[in-house]
């Protein structure tokens, strides 16, 4: 790896071993202390000077590197985002990247007892590191900081008793900023542009955004109130959305459908040829204990790595929780809203998306993946199966189309609301509960969310972009525009920060 996208690589370590399957980063934690983010930027500005001999001046993989040397100066120089954002040093701990099967079991638990026996050292970096943690930061994540040491015990070895030790420590900091902690965790509106237009090479003008966000809500209103129509004339969504969520599998049989909704969509996306590469192998499983803080999720073969199953892991809920938060979290799964999920998840989504980016040209598309583009693509999926006829332009697939995009569009809403003080954690929990049709508990868990998560509305602004650049390319191909031919072209580029989608569209490729 050459020096300037190497200096990037080691300031992202947790997302480029797991993500871009770069395993020469395992068994290392990244040094996020204070004196660690300091070197790292340090280095990052050498290597800058220095160039990179595979990356030739002015070119795409140029502006795309620069984009992420620019995010990381403002994510850790700018707003210091490792003194006040706990995630950044929750994923530096985090050991499931080790389950899938990449690499032999063997060498696997090796690196695995190396990243244990490092976290003594990286909860010491979190510990100093984080002295601007928001108490109401802290009060969200909690829970899943504890959840980090779930199936590790003292009688496993010396590393793991060592790192449960370390494991208290962080706890603990938590609990003690979850309690006295500053009350006020936005980023305040200027934190919040820089922080999304460095890190997709485009200006953001919040003002305008948030419009874009009510326009594209009402649009989803509309498609939903039009879907239920077709199912219910007699019933308002309102009353028509919990009779269809409550449809659901069990907990037991929430992975066998979700394995049967995998075989139907990677069909469907390549019979209509939605995606340019839809080989490989999809396994369909539960969540490893430690990240089933997610519904669902993706973890793909990564381009760097030899080629191997990808899973798209499920968390059905735990039988020990209250039966009432049993079913709420089930509902997540009805037969409404878990084919639009998976539509995200597999295919055409991040499945598909992975599988495209094996194939990428260069080192930096292959590394680095701008998240708003990659949610962006996966949300945009969604819909695009809903274009394209999947089910035969079944109601209900619409219904779950619509719901999934109302919560994400919300997401974008909140958070420029809950970072430039227009709103609080209340009123999020209230617009989430309003617009996107979710009960209490969920509303307020993704209000809670917005605290910590500021560009969680990554999703709907990575769709809208896409959404702009195809009607660009369509207009300037004419005839010869297709979906297949554009979303190939369109993953050709891997992961690119969203400013970097050409203006007059994009070239035939």
């Amino acid at each position: 790896m050459e020096e300037r996208l190497r200096a990037v690589c080691d300031l992202m370590v947790p997302t480029v071993r797991e993500t871009a399957g770069l395993h020469e980063y395992d068994g290392r934690v990244q040094d996020l202390s204070p004196d660690g983010v300091r070197a790292g930027l340090d280095a990052l500005r050498r290597a800058r000077r220095t160039g990179d001999a595979t990356v030739v001046p002015g070119s795409h993989d140029d502006a795309h590197l620069t984009a992420f040397e620019e995010s990381l100066r403002a994510q850790l120089g700018t707003l210091q985002l490792h003194r006040r954002d706990p995630y950044l040093h929750l994923a530096n701990l985090e050991v499931a990247c080790y389950d899938r099967e990449y690499a032999p079991a063997e060498e696997r638990a090796i690196a695995r007892r190396r990243h244990l026996a490092a976290w003594p050292d990286a909860v010491d970096g979190a510990i100093a590191s984080l002295d601007r943690l928001a108490a109401p930061v802290a009060g969200a994540l909690l829970g899943t900081v504890r959840g980090l040491a779930t199936g590790l015990h003292p009688d496993q070895g010396t590393e793991t008793a060592d790192a449960l030790a370390a494991h208290a420590r962080l706890v603990g900091h938590l609990a003690r900023a979850a309690e006295y902690g500053d009350p006020d965790f936005a980023l305040g509106a200027e934190g919040l542009a820089l922080l999304m237009s460095s890190q997709e090479c485009l200006p953001v003008d919040l003002g305008r955004l948030a419009e874009r966000a009510d326009a594209e809500r009402d649009r989803l209103r509309a498609l939903l109130a039009e879907s239920c129509r077709a199912l219910d004339p007699g019933r308002t969504p309102a009353r028509l959305v919990p009779r269809l969520l409550a449809d659901h599998p069990d907990a037991a049989g929430v992975v066998p459908e979700a394995a049967r909704l995998t075989e139907e969509l990677i069909a469907f996306t390549r019979e209509r040829g939605l995606a340019p590469h839809t080989d490989g192998v999809c396994l369909v499983g539960p969540a490893p204990e430690s990240r089933r803080w997610s519904t669902a999720m993706m973890t793909w073969s990564g381009p760097g790595e030899p080629d191997a199953p990808s899973w798209y892991h499920l968390a059905p809920p735990d039988p020990g929780r209250p039966a009432g938060e049993r079913e709420e979290w089930l509902t997540v799964f009805s037969r409404t809203t878990l084919p639009a999920i998976t539509a995200h998840e597999v295919a055409p989504g991040h499945f598909a998306h992975g599988r495209s980016l094996r194939r990428a040209a260069t080192p930096v598309r292959r590394a680095l993946h701008s998240l708003a583009f990659c949610e962006g693509w996966a949300h945009y999926a969604e819909e695009v199966c809903l274009e394209e006829g999947f089910r035969g332009g079944d109601a209900r697939f619409a219904v779950g189309v619509a719901l999934e995009a109302l919560v994400r569009v919300t997401r974008l809403a909140c958070a420029i609301g809950l970072h430039t003080g227009a709103m609080d954690v209340a009123e999020a929990t209230r617009r989430f509960m309003a617009d996107a049709h979710l009960p209490r508990t969920g509303a307020a868990a993704e209000a809670r969310r917005g605290t910590f998560d500021a560009c969680y509305g990554r999703y709907t602004w990575g769709k809208l972009e896409i959404r702009a650049l195809r009607e660009r390319t369509r207009a300037a191909w004419g005839p010869a525009f297709t979906l297949p031919r554009f979303h190939r072209a369109l993953l050709d580029l891997g992961s690119p920060p969203l400013g970097l989608l050409p203006a007059e569209g994009l070239r035939p490729s």
